[in-house]
């Protein structure tokens, strides 16, 4: 049995030394974009060990780096980069010749598919799942982006947040740097600007308290997609219940007094506008202090 156990050690480790050998041989021809030799590793790399976790997240970096080109463009509304203008008869501004990026949808499906298998066989890599919101993202297709969190977070609850990174490393930020990661995935539909992804942000604040009912930052994202679109009291009321847990919080203290003075009830956004005086930081009492003085003029 110590025979038979020794070679299943030299075996593990063997497997280990090949995973390891092949990630840092893929990451350098990743360095120097190296797209053959890049397959050429992977597929090395596949027939040693094909149920390795970094083959999966390799293949899903190799696909989405091939998908993404850079092209030329003519558009009326100028890029964000670097662009030509181009002018008419008269001197006036006609158009823009500039770069866009441009992914490639059959090479997108790869990465996703090879994705899918790695999440498939290990479903606490926090890091595959991320990475597959992260593209949704760079594609701006905001739906699945916005499926793929409410996945992670219904998990989230399966797991409790026992989470692993690359390399199956320990995910140590716990529920509260989980729940903070999506707070950023929030910003980021925030600021795109597009009143339409009011809904995928409410959906995904929805989803938190379902799992997480005392997470204050979902319920202020459930207040703004309300207060946003002109519904004051659905957009308090949310507001009322992080109160309840933190009644100290300032931020929500001066939301609420925000959204009653929105609302048209001068008495209440004093009321809170007071409560925010009296817990806020300095920036937030003289705001506090400015919005009391304007309603008694």
């Amino acid at each position: 049995m110590k025979r038979i156990f020794g070679t299943l050690i030299v075996i593990l480790i063997s497997h280990i030394g090949f995973s390891q050998d092949y990630q840092s041989e893929f990451k350098k021809y990743c360095e120097t974009n190296d797209t053959i030799n890049q397959l050429k590793t992977l597929k090395r790399w596949k027939s040693e060990n094909p149920k390795d976790a970094e083959l999966f997240t390799s293949y899903f970096n190799y696909h989405f780096m091939r998908s993404r080109q850079e092209i030329l463009a003519l558009t009326t509304d100028q890029p964000n980069s670097e662009s030509l203008v181009l002018k008419d008869s008269l001197n006036q501004n006609s158009g823009f010749l500039g770069s866009q990026i441009y992914y490639n949808p059959t090479e997108v499906k790869k990465g996703l598919d090879k994705i899918d298998e790695g999440i498939k066989l290990y479903p606490n890599r926090l890091d595959m799942r991320f990475g597959k919101i992260y593209v949704f993202g760079e594609l701006e297709n905001w739906s699945e982006f916005t499926t793929e969190i409410k996945k992670t977070i219904e998990f989230s609850a399966k797991n409790n947040n026992e989470w692993t990174w690359t390399n199956h490393e320990k995910y140590d930020g716990g529920e509260k740097e989980f729940l903070l990661d999506i707070q950023n995935y929030q910003l980021q539909l925030y600021n795109t600007g597009n009143d339409e992804l009011l809904k995928n942000m409410r959906e995904i604040a929805n989803k938190v308290l379902e799992f997480y009912p005392n997470h204050i930052e979902s319920l202020s994202n459930l207040s703004i997609t309300y207060i946003l679109t002109g519904e004051y009291d659905k957009g308090i009321e949310p507001l009322l219940r992080a109160e309840k847990i933190n009644p100290k919080d300032y931020i929500v203290l001066g939301n609420i007094a925000q959204g009653f003075k929105l609302k048209g009830n001068k008495k209440k956004a004093i009321e809170y506008y007071e409560k925010t005086l009296e817990f806020g930081d300095e920036r937030a009492k003289q705001y506090a202090k400015q919005q009391i003085a304007e309603f008694k003029k």
